[in-house]
């Protein structure tokens, strides 16, 4: 199983030169806790940071600081850890819990930025791995009783 095949597509960016009311703008619009900076380049914007929710409050609320005084640049994620498309999902979660982060930006091969993952995202993946599982035993019991009826 691949990144590319479970990782969000409809990833919303924002440069680092934009305010934080902006950050909070596209949030707030998209039902989202986190936005991708991205820096443009050609075929594509490339990954340079991630803004949370979190990052909002703790580095602009809760500092006091008026939100017009600071840029996303000023409190975006700097050690950004990306995956490609054809990770591995088990690697890349590994990758993450070794690195302490909840999302990665997913990257094409010319590193342009093409969706997210988050623990989410895997732990829905789990999720229904495991219902299917356990389907897999009842089904198997119900197979079993039709072709060996009790005696």
């Amino acid at each position: 199983m691949s990144v590319g095949q479970f990782c969000n597509r409809n990833t919303v960016v924002i440069s680092k030169e934009d305010s934080i009311v902006e950050a909070a703008k596209l949030m707030r619009q998209h039902h989202i806790g986190s936005l991708v900076v991205v820096e443009k380049q050609a075929g594509g914007g490339k990954p340079i940071g991630i803004v949370t929710d979190r990052d909002l409050v703790i580095e602009v609320l809760a500092a006091q600081i008026g939100p017009e005084d600071v840029t996303i640049g000023d409190i975006m994620s700097f050690e950004l850890v990306t995956a490609h498309e054809q990770d591995g999902l088990y690697e890349t979660l590994k990758n993450m819990h070794a690195k302490g982060v909840r999302r990665v930006p997913v990257v094409d091969s010319s590193g342009a930025v093409v969706g997210i993952l988050s623990w989410d995202d895997i732990l829905e993946v789990m999720a229904t791995q495991l219902t299917e599982l356990s389907k897999l035993a009842a089904s198997e019991r119900q197979r079993e009783s039709k072709v060996r009826p009790p005696v």
